[in-house]
């Protein structure tokens, strides 16, 4: 299996120490917000969104820690690890310890954008739109951080660009039992092949020939759910002219296929009736998307400035 990549990526940008340092994912979702920001104030300047541009860093802060952050950590410890929420409650709020939903982080924005809404008396439809539509770039980053992790990895391939990841090993650590270093800890086997060096080139040689091959299913995900799905609603936000909330409706119910279609190449988690659990919230999250654009068709609202509106 030499022609397969190897994976061999430092989840530290920098590391000061072990286990501390600068986390690409962390970084990911800084820049996530910076993007989100930037991408928000032009919207507003040229009135394609409801709120005042000196009002939007504020709003894209709060969104990220209630929104973002606090969604996506409940719905991850909620969907997918449940069981430990109840003998360990303190998990909660261990979030160094990694575990993010995208479908939790969706719908706490969804929550928080109502709340911001009906507090400062904005369209929640009109500011829904214009988030849905700066938000891919985060959710292409946070991808890309996925596979620097070398998690959430796919099904098993024999394409070229197939992946060998030894974090693998955390799941199935009877893959070196007849190797060598069978006796060794699946985490000490990771760390030394992201280290390199002449002490890990039998080692690699050894995972090259016991690590199946698999898709880079992060890397199709990030393509699907960022450039694919911001493109979409980017052209839709700027160009054609399009009712309050059909936005937000559209932006479900894509990314949901995006998912599922992205759902077809990663190792699945864990199944809900029969299918892969994410592909099992996506189906509720493509309910809520025609909701949005059924009350949308229903009562049309446009932005001061959508392509057509007459200026007044």
């Amino acid at each position: 299996m030499e022609h397969f990549y190897l994976h061999k990526l430092s989840p530290f940008l920098v590391q000061f120490s072990e286990g501390f340092g600068v986390r690409w994912y962390g970084l990911a979702y800084v820049l996530s917000f910076l993007v989100a920001n930037y991408l928000f104030q032009w919207l507003s300047r040229r009135r394609l969104a409801p709120l005042a541009p000196e009002n939007v860093s504020d709003f894209i802060t709060w969104a990220a820690l209630f929104g973002v952050l606090l969604g996506g950590r409940v719905g991850y410890v909620l969907l997918y690890d449940f069981q430990r929420l109840l003998q360990d409650p303190l998990s909660l709020f261990r979030v160094w310890e990694g575990g993010m939903a995208s479908h939790g982080g969706i719908l706490g924005l969804v929550a928080f954008t109502f709340y911001y809404a009906r507090r400062h008396q904005i369209s929640w439809t009109g500011i829904g739109d214009s988030l849905v539509s700066v938000a891919p770039p985060g959710l292409f980053l946070v991808r890309i951080a996925n596979f620097i992790n070398g998690e959430l990895y796919g099904r098993f391939a024999q394409v070229p660009w197939a992946v060998q990841f030894p974090t693998e090993l955390r799941e199935s650590p009877e893959l070196l039992e007849k190797t060598a270093f069978a006796q060794m800890p699946a985490e000490t086997v990771v760390a030394l092949v992201r280290k390199g060096g002449p002490e890990a080139v039998d080692l690699e040689r050894v995972l090259r020939d016991v690590l199946p091959p698999r898709h880079p299913s992060q890397i199709y995900e990030a393509l699907l759910e960022g450039v694919v799905l911001f493109t979409v609603l980017w052209f839709l936000r700027t160009r054609i002219r399009v009712p309050r909330g059909m936005l937000t409706g559209i932006f479900f119910v894509l990314y949901a296929v995006l998912r599922i279609v992205g759902e077809q190449f990663r190792e699945p988690e864990d199944f809900n009736y029969g299918m892969p659990r994410g592909v099992f919230l996506s189906l509720f999250l493509i309910v809520i998307g025609l909701v949005f654009v059924f009350f949308a068709l229903r009562r049309p609202e446009y932005e001061a400035g959508s392509p057509g509106t007459i200026q007044g």
